[in-house]
Order: C-alpha cells, then sequence, then structure tokens
C-alpha cells in the first residue's frame, strides 16, 4: 500500500471513529478499536469517566460513561485541525459540558493523536484541560 493509501485510510477510519463516537455507538466504536489500545488520558481521581483502559471494548465504553456523566444538549466540540501522517492521525479542536451531578461546566482545548493499524485504532492519546473538567466533577 503506498503512503497515500496509507494516509486516506487512516483518514476514513477516524471519520468513521468520530461519527461513532458523535452518536454514542458503542458497538461500532468496538469495531473500530484494536483488541489491545495504548489509551492515553490522564488519570484523574474526580472524573468518573476517566480510567486506564487497554481493550477495545473498554475504550469504547468511555463514551458511554461520559454520556451518562454530562448534559447531552450541553455538549460542544469543535475541530480545526484534522493532521495524518501514515497510520498517525491528530486532531486539535475544543470542547465544553456540563456535568450531570454537579451542574457546572468545564471547557478547554483537547489534541488527540490517533494511530490506526490494518483499519483499527491501536493507539488513543486524549489531551484536554484536565483542571476544567476536574473542577466540574467536584462538589465544593
Amino acid at each position: 500500500m503506498s503512503a497515500a493509501d496509507t494516509a486516506d485510510r487512516t483518514r476514513a477510519v477516524v471519520q468513521e471513529f468520530l461519527q461513532a463516537r458523535l452518536a454514542v455507538d458503542r458497538g461500532r466504536m468496538e469495531e473500530l478499536f484494536a483488541d489491545d489500545v495504548d489509551w492515553l488520558l490522564a488519570e484523574n481521581p474526580a472524573v468518573p469517566w476517566i480510567r486506564p483502559r487497554s481493550t477495545g471494548a473498554e475504550c469504547a465504553a468511555q463514551s458511554e460513561e461520559l454520556a451518562a456523566h454530562t448534559v447531552p444538549e450541553d455538549a460542544r466540540a469543535s475541530l480545526d485541525t484534522f493532521l495524518v501522517d501514515g497510520t498517525d492521525a491528530v486532531l486539535f479542536g475544543h470542547l465544553s459540558g456540563t456535568v450531570r451531578a454537579t451542574g457546572k461546566s468545564f471547557a478547554g482545548p483537547f489534541a488527540l493523536r490517533l494511530t490506526v493499524e490494518d483499519g483499527r485504532i491501536t493507539r488513543h492519546h486524549l489531551y484536554e484541560n484536565s483542571l476544567s473538567i476536574a473542577a466540574a466533577c467536584t462538589t465544593a
């Protein structure tokens, strides 16, 4: 497969992932994640949907857990940049939401690095404004 074909395939899988994520389609996300995933999201004990994950099923469940703890109509995400280099994709944007239990909002930029191998996501590293999210999850 040529480098251009690899990049096109990576872009297509990431676009499918984004659509499944927006739809909270756990089944489709399980299909897109590899059996073993290099998952990175800064540990944050105050945030119930952030925890270590390593299997495709665990990674796919994260969007449902996020949806269960936040107010759906307040969720916003915008994508500013979508870069692809071979099997790697990097997305930059902004996200915001409201935590259901506290009524507090969070907002900030994010960067997401994904790696696609054999049509499945093998790496998911998310960098986000974890301080804002933790503050929104605490009642104090």
